[in-house]
Parts: structure tokens; sequence; C-alpha cells
């Protein structure tokens, strides 16, 4: 049977391990599925909105050839029922959010994968901004 892996992400300024991370999540199973933060999500999130919209985000993502279907994510609340939505067999999220979801273990294999080192959306925008 074929194996879904959901992530989740912003995936604003898209940068290298943006992709690195896409990669590997979509060598653990047959289909990937990629939940964008919404604009709104991000903002109460990260309080700011992203330098791109969830629009262009949702286009950026959905263009990937690791990619198989994206939706945008509303909600943090509503992970278990997106997990449940999309068939999830899989959830994949970096490991600086280590421990934070295994209580969806319960409805698929949770794993964690190592970020690209020396990578930040934060550190890039922060750059262009003292630029």
């Amino acid at each position: 049977m074929p194996r879904t892996v959901v992530t989740f992400g912003t995936f604003d300024v898209f940068h290298v391990g943006h992709l690195r991370v896409l990669e590997r999540a979509a060598e653990l199973g047959d289909r990937l599925v990629v939940g964008v933060s919404a604009d709104a999500l991000n903002e109460r999130k990260k309080g700011r909105v992203p330098v791109f919209s969830q629009r262009e985000r949702l286009a950026i993502v959905a263009a990937l050839k690791v990619v198989d279907d994206v939706f945008v994510e509303e909600s943090l609340e509503q992970k278990r029922d997106y997990l449940v939505e999309h068939g999830a067999d899989v959830l994949v999220m970096g490991d600086d959010w280590a421990g934070k979801f295994d209580e969806f273990n319960d409805v698929c294999e949770v794993v964690y994968l190592p970020r690209t080192p020396a990578i930040s959306t934060t550190a890039i925008i922060e750059h262009i901004a003292d630029l």
C-alpha cells in the first residue's frame, strides 16, 4: 500500500533548507502532501506576515517535483484533522520541533528530520534588511 507523508511549514523566502527537508520527507513514502501555513497563521505564530503571500508560497511548493499535493494550514489546532483528512502514514517535522508532535503517534508515524545547518529564513530576511 502506498505511504503518504505529510509535512507542514511556512516556506517563506524559499531556500535550499526547505528543498532538502522536502526531498528527505518524500523519501519516506510514495506521496508527499505539504501544508503551507496561511498568512494569518504565520502572523499569529511568528509575529510577522510572510514576505511572499500564501498564494505565492503555495505555488512555489506545488511546483516542486517531490511534492504531490499542497493545502493551506489555517490552524495549528487542526493538525490532527489535517493528518486524518490527507491519510497520513507519516508526519515529518524539523528536529527543532522534536517531541512536540508525538501526540499524533496514534494517527501516524512521527519523524523529526535534522534541519539543514546554517540556513534560516529569519537570518536571510535579517541579512537582506541589513544591506
